[in-house]
């Protein structure tokens, strides 16, 4: 993406670094890393802090330092300063596996835009040493987890915080944390920060990550600290929980951040609202003895904290909200405490158990589900809080997401003039779907981008054949038994894509409940198709890594049955760089989960982003993005949120029936895809998506809505722009 503050040859790269009293950072100026953090520290406590647990920003699909080097043609340097951040920008690894799926990436998507759109926001997470997982696929065993090895040291974009009253030393916070005697015992935290530096070089955001795999710290923190989502425990993953809410405001004092608004995207940080509700009532008490509190004094403290805090909730499934036994939070917290949770976290339910989503449903001002149809299965789930509950839907950051040879096409159209810094110019895309050129161009840009993800997956899957003699991994895919220089799988073919977290009641097998039918719709009018699938399923989930190996069971009689035009082929290892190939390389977005168990589904938006139709269950965003059929397809159930089995039990997912309705609609599918040389009715669809959904489902939007709840000041101009971006659309509407 061009930065166009730098935009003269002779940039003096001097002009990129900053220093601060916690080290030296590269990527913007001084200037402008001063205007940030005088922002954040301001007394007029005019910012936010955005708590995920986390953050999917991998450098490897947004670099705009690193891109802008490139235009430059300044990859080397011969000062050693400026020469060891260009080596480690150029030649560090491009991952930092610290998210594991869907929230993580829309966490790092929301925090580019409100570096986009210069919003004074700070994050906080954790560190993950362990990252989430590595996933190995082997056809006769399925998925097999690794942990992955990465050096955040090594990271571009990433910082090791200094301590200023130490120079050399690093930053470190100390947490208190209890066993069930309330016995207190301090555990420390260094505090690594990555610098969200926006498409122009203008402004960032500070990811705020902290490590709490310290050699000092005890045996349990070090091994919760070390895995995203380790759940070998219910210890382990309550106190995963707990520091990431309680550092939150250490790491705010130890930096001299004033937020006013914590802004709890889930509910995984929510033990920052008892540490506020704590600090309440030594105020109103005069003392620290919090046992003293009454239930009246909890509970008025607990209404002067929500005045603090926003709530986004992201899934209605119940394995998404954290539920801990009593008798477990006894061992990892103090008395005061537990009595505090026993008001606001009841668990009706599960008398046994705290419930932190009711406990984040009660602390806020204000809280969100993440599309339209979520919205009212929340009202449904948390009838208690449904007045406050309102609707933000999802987006995707544009300019992550559109590929190279989309954004190219974009540039060239003045008609499509500022996309880059306003996607609701997309617009005006449905003014050009007449236009020859236009249409042409965009159908080579998506054939461009069908051949780099048809030679990602053809080197794959000659890789995979190679290793057959050399590992003891049994390739993934059938496929890689038939490859050969000769029978390459083809980028014309139909292509469908299907890439998200492995759970149950996403059913990724759906589509192949009846192998007979759909290898029938294909050898009876002579179409070919391809099916494209990734994604991971939790360590810990056996049922999701059951279906992976379902997935891997169906290739061979896929292909067997249907003369070799049918293949399913599954992509290990699913990451961002893959998603991106994915999502602009395809014909068709798949998303076929349980209606209504979806609550957004933001892999479909990153697709309508580049003009790939969806062929989508109506649920999550896809009620919103539908848009009467111009942008894609529908199938399955679509009946009343008020009688909607919420259960995820097999026998309540509907195979039969959502399957019957996918062999349905196929063969229409099939036909406008083949029939028409000219592609005319899917470059008619593409134009909608493009016109239709990027000015909705987008992440500018989207932090133009939540920048509603903040209650935040901004300067004239840019609130201007801002309210410009929320009149795109309104989510409650």
């Amino acid at each position: 993406m061009h930065a166009s503050n730098y935009n003269n040859k002779n940039l003096n790269l001097h002009n990129l670094v900053a220093t601060s009293k916690f080290g030296t950072f590269f990527g913007v100026s001084q200037k402008i890393f001063d205007e940030v953090w005088q922002k954040l520290t301001a007394s007029d406590a005019n910012s936010v802090v955005y708590i995920s647990m986390e953050i999917g920003a991998d450098p490897d699909v947004f670099h705009p330092v690193k891109d802008k080097l490139m235009d430059l043609e300044k990859t080397d340097s011969m000062d050693s300063r400026l020469k060891k951040f260009i080596k480690k920008l150029f030649h560090g690894p491009e991952k930092i596996p610290c998210y594991g799926g869907g929230l993580g990436v829309l966490a790092g998507d929301t925090l580019k835009s409100f570096a986009d759109c210069r919003i004074p926001v700070v994050a906080v997470s954790l560190l993950y040493r362990d990252g989430y997982f590595s996933q190995i696929v082997d056809s006769k065993l399925g998925q097999i987890s690794q942990i992955v090895e990465w050096l955040p040291e090594d990271t571009p974009g990433l910082y090791l915080l200094q301590d200023p009253e130490n120079p050399g030393t690093p930053l470190q916070i100390q947490i208190p944390f209890f066993n069930e005697y309330d016995q207190e015992t301090m555990a420390s935290a260094h505090v690594w920060m990555k610098m969200e530096v926006n498409h122009t070089l203008d402004y960032f955001i500070p990811e705020l990550l902290l490590d709490f795999s310290l050699d000092d710290n005890p045996a349990p923190i070090r091994d919760a600290a070390g895995r995203l989502y380790n759940s070998e425990s219910s210890i382990i993953k309550a106190t995963q929980r707990r520091m990431l809410g309680t550092g939150i405001l250490p790491v705010m004092q130890a930096m001299g951040i004033t937020s006013s608004t914590l802004h709890l995207n889930e509910q995984h940080g929510v033990v920052v609202a008892l540490q506020l509700i704590a600090e309440e009532l030594m105020g109103s008490l005069k003392h620290t003895d919090l046992s003293q509190a009454t239930d009246e004094q909890i509970l008025s403290a607990a209404d002067k904290v929500a005045k603090s805090l926003v709530y986004t909730i992201h899934t209605p499934v119940k394995a998404g909200h954290d539920r801990f036994n009593k008798s477990v939070y006894a061992g990892i917290s103090h008395k005061s405490c537990r009595h505090i949770l026993e008001l606001l976290a009841h668990d009706t339910e599960s008398p046994h158990s705290y419930n932190f989503t009711t406990l984040a449903m009660r602390v806020n001002r204000t809280a969100n589900s993440v599309s339209r149809l979520h919205r009212d299965v929340t009202h449904k789930q948390f009838p208690d809080f449904a007045e406050k509950i309102t609707a933000i839907t999802n987006g995707v950051h544009h300019l992550t997401w559109i590929s190279d040879a989309r954004a190219e096409l974009f540039d060239n159209f003045p008609e499509l003039a500022d996309w880059r810094s306003n996607p609701g110019a997309l617009r005006n895309t449905v003014a050009l779907k007449d236009n020859k050129r236009f249409r042409t161009y965009l159908l080579r840009a998506w054939e461009e981008d069908s051949s780099l993800l048809y030679s990602f997956v053809n080197s794959m899957l000659l890789q995979h054949r190679n290793q057959m003699t050399s590992t003891w991994i049994d390739p993934p895919n059938h496929y890689s038994n038939i490859i050969d220089i000769d029978t390459k799988l083809d980028p014309a073919v139909f292509t469908v894509g299907f890439a998200r977290r492995f759970s149950t009641y996403k059913r990724a097998d759906l589509i192949f409940d009846n192998v007979d039918t759909l290898c029938a719709i294909a050898v009876d009018n002579n179409w070919p198709i391809n099916f494209l699938f990734s994604g991971k399923a939790h360590p810990a989930d056996e049922p999701g890594k059951s279906v992976i190996k379902l997935i891997l069971d169906y290739q061979h009689e896929l292909h067997t049955k249907s003369n070799g035009l049918v293949n399913l082929i599954f992509i290990p290892n699913y990451d961002m760089k893959i998603a991106k190939l994915m999502v602009a390389g395809v014909h068709a977005w798949l998303n076929n989960p349980k209606r209504p168990l979806e609550a957004s589904g933001t892999s479909g938006m990153k697709a309508a982003l580049n003009g790939i139709p969806n062929l989508s269950i109506m649920d999550g965003w896809w009620v919103e993005g539908y848009h009467d059929g111009l942008t894609g397809w529908k199938f399955g159930y679509e009946g009343p949120i008020d009688e909607a089995d919420l259960s995820e039990s097999p026998e309540t997912l509907l195979y039969t029936e959502d399957s019957a309705s996918f062999y349905e609609i196929l063969p229409k599918v099939l036909e406008e895809f083949y029939e028409d040389a000219d592609k005319s009715k899917f470059i008619d669809k593409a134009i909608m998506n493009l016109s239709l959904n990027i000015p909705i489902f987008n992440t500018h939007r989207m932090a133009a809505e939540y920048l509603q709840k903040y209650k935040i000041n901004l300067p004239p101009s840019l609130q201007s722009r801002m309210d410009t971006f929320a009149e795109l659309y309104n989510s409650n509407e």
